[in-house]
């Protein structure tokens, strides 16, 4: 066989042993590329008001109406995913990296180190996490930059405690029992061996993350604490619909209708990863969770 044809043989065999994941992975890939080219899909700018034609039904004209300034609300919705897209991922990206690092770190060295990030790990889980975050976002200010500040304040947590107990899992495995004993320096231990073996755990976990996350910062944006008009975000436009929720429903129905199919989108990614990553891990990982969530001793 050609050299050529062989990575289509095997994007092909892949495709074939994993269809769930192909399937929702084209969808993921799907959703990003309207945020990424959201400039060239929506048909109008999402910005521009037009009174005259203020609160108008989905039409061939307005695919999903307008909104109470003669917005076009399927560009905003499109502008919107590239707005909530971006967020959702930069705060999953802040807390897993941070959240992550401070686990490994716990795990690893124990002590009064561990002692202190799983501390401050379990007052920030005793306060309601969105309360918290509200609490936070009102401190800052209400911007879409505050709104992934607040949250990722309480929402490391998470990968920190979820990467402790996985470090601790294999902590004293042979390898790196036998790594220490070749005089491997910490630094290099963490790199070479505790990060890789609880990478694929965290990655599916921020995969699954991302429409969760996506959902908070909706949630804040809703509250007043998140994006601000004239920004297209879904989270502010069901706030700036709801007031006109039974005579112009289109006006939530559709920024709902986005935020649900991404969310699934997403959580069924992450679903799918897990058996790409690992398959044998599945029951073992529920009951990894479990344990990150719960109090540490």
């Amino acid at each position: 066989m050609s050299a050529p044809h062989r990575p289509r043989r095997a994007v092909r065999r892949f495709i074939g042993a994993h269809r769930a994941f192909s399937v929702h992975a084209a969808l993921v890939v799907a959703i990003v590329l309207v945020a990424v080219l959201a400039e060239q899909v929506a048909p109008m700018d999402p910005c521009t008001a037009n009174l005259p034609e203020a609160f108008q039904p989905p039409s061939a004209a307005h695919w999903f109406g307008t909104d109470r300034l003669g917005r076009d609300m399927a560009s905003r919705v499109v502008y919107g995913t590239r707005l909530s897209l971006a967020a959702a991922t930069a705060l999953v990206a802040i807390i897993s990296v941070a959240g992550s690092l401070l686990g490994v770190i716990a795990g690893y060295f124990g002590g009064l180190l561990e002692a202190v990030i799983m501390r401050v790990s379990d007052m920030m889980i005793s306060f309601p996490g969105i309360v918290l975050a509200i609490a936070v976002a009102g401190l800052l200010g209400a911007s879409i930059r505050n709104a992934i500040l607040a949250l990722a304040v309480v929402s490391w947590t998470k990968y920190a405690r979820l990467a402790r107990s996985l470090v601790l899992k294999i902590r004293r495995s042979d390898f790196v029992t036998a790594a220490e004993l070749t005089g491997a320096r910490p630094g290099r231990l963490i790199r070479r061996y505790l990060l890789p073996s609880v990478l694929p755990m965290l990655v599916i976990t921020a995969a699954t993350d991302i429409g969760t996350m996506m959902l908070e910062l909706a949630g804040l944006s809703f509250l007043g604490f998140g994006a601000q008009p004239p920004q297209a975000e879904w989270g502010l436009m069901l706030n700036e619909g709801r007031a006109n929720l039974l005579d112009s429903p289109w006006l939530m129905i559709f920024p709902g209708a986005a935020i649900c199919v991404t969310v699934i989108a997403f959580n069924l990614l992450g679903d799918a990863l897990r058996d790409v990553l690992d398959p044998r891990r599945s029951g073992g990982d529920e009951n990894t969770a479990e344990l990150a969530s719960a109090p540490s001793l």
